[in-house]
């Protein structure tokens, strides 16, 4: 960093992935316990915030929870959309990404082979 103008730029970047953290409409929530992360979670998360970031998507919050209970389904995601109910998927990998982004969170169409659960809220 040489510049104000570098500074000014890493700080508009730092928060640019702050609110996609912690502000928005739509949520997705990514498992991280123990049994998630070690298939495989870290990078879903990952790939989540790169589609989020490269479809400059400004109304979804990505959050990170512990264990949702169905260890042998993680890679668990939840996808929250207001006025709908909460949908988990199952086994997701970090292709799985783009088409959850497109499918669901952009055209709110499911993907019923993936879904592990459903909560009505």
């Amino acid at each position: 960093m040489k510049t104000i103008e570098d500074l000014k730029r890493l700080r508009e970047q730092i928060q640019s992935e702050t609110r996609v953290r912690h502000e928005g409409s739509k949520q997705i929530i990514v498992g991280m316990g123990t049994c998630g992360i070690a298939a495989g979670a870290r990078e879903v998360l990952s790939a989540i915030l790169d589609e989020i970031a490269k479809r400059k998507l400004e109304d979804i919050t990505v959050r990170q929870t512990g264990c949702i209970g169905m260890c042998e389904k993680e890679v668990l995601v939840d996808i929250v959309l207001p006025g709908e109910p909460r949908i988990t998927y199952g086994r997701v990998t970090a292709a799985d990404i783009p088409k959850i982004i497109t499918q669901h969170v952009i055209n709110g169409h499911l993907i019923k082979e993936m879904v592990v659960g459903k909560i009505i809220e």
